[in-house]
């Protein structure tokens, strides 16, 4: 049986079969009980201390970086905190997790300071969940590291000014070549809208993109 797949606005996702994984949950108005939650970085669009409250349960696990770590200690979350990095692999219950880097190339706050360098250590994740191997990208241009890996289901940005623009989505995405679709996001919020999807839908492959209404 395939995982279902939420997508709950910006990067914010929710797989759930038998367990129930919550990535990068932000600005959520209700939440289940999460056996994990996988934050890709610090940011506030990323790691919400608040959010995540919503979603602890008895054996919630949480999986990210180093500065999202201290962000929900700092914040009291009282769950198994795990400290993860790009090359780690991990697993919770029935779901495996694999952590790929995310960063720019091009996106920069100011001359020479990009709003994701590499040193930064944020995250990308490979979460396999019912058979299906999805992967979040994170907040990432087009990297050398996503050459190779293999996925079912691709969940990429598309908005530009931080993250890949569409045109620089659909050439991620041919790279990455997922064996079923992608899945646009980073927009709606903050920054893009709905036409840098559909633009995402149409250079890339129309039948292999879906586009998904935020479920509230």
């Amino acid at each position: 049986m395939s995982a279902k797949i939420d997508w709950l606005g910006h990067d914010s996702f929710r797989l759930s079969n038998k367990e129930i994984v919550y990535i990068d949950p932000w600005n959520l108005t209700n939440g289940d009980a999460a056996d994990l939650i996988l934050i890709t970085h610090e940011h506030y669009d990323h790691c919400s201390p608040d959010d995540v409250k919503k979603l602890l349960g008895p054996s919630t696990v949480i999986l990210a970086n180093a500065p999202s770590i201290k962000l929900l200690e700092e914040a009291g979350i009282e769950a198994e905190l795990r400290t993860v990095k790009a090359g780690d692999k991990s697993e919770v219950g029935g779901v495996f997790i694999e952590v790929l880097p995310a960063y720019n190339i091009d996106k920069f706050r100011s001359p020479g300071v990009l709003f994701h360098p590499s040193e930064s250590n944020h995250n990308g994740y490979v979460v396999t969940i019912s058979s299906e191997r999805i992967y979040h990208t994170g907040d990432s241009d087009l990297i050398l590291e996503m050459k190779g890996v293999t996925c079912d289901i691709l969940l990429i940005p598309v908005s530009g000014t931080y993250v890949m623009t569409a045109e620089e989505a659909a050439e991620a995405s041919r790279v990455i070549n997922p064996r079923k679709f992608a899945i646009p996001m980073h927009y709606g919020e903050i920054v893009g809208t709905e036409d840098d999807a559909l633009r995402f839908k149409e250079l890339f492959n129309g039948e292999r993109v879906h586009i998904m209404s935020k479920t509230i």
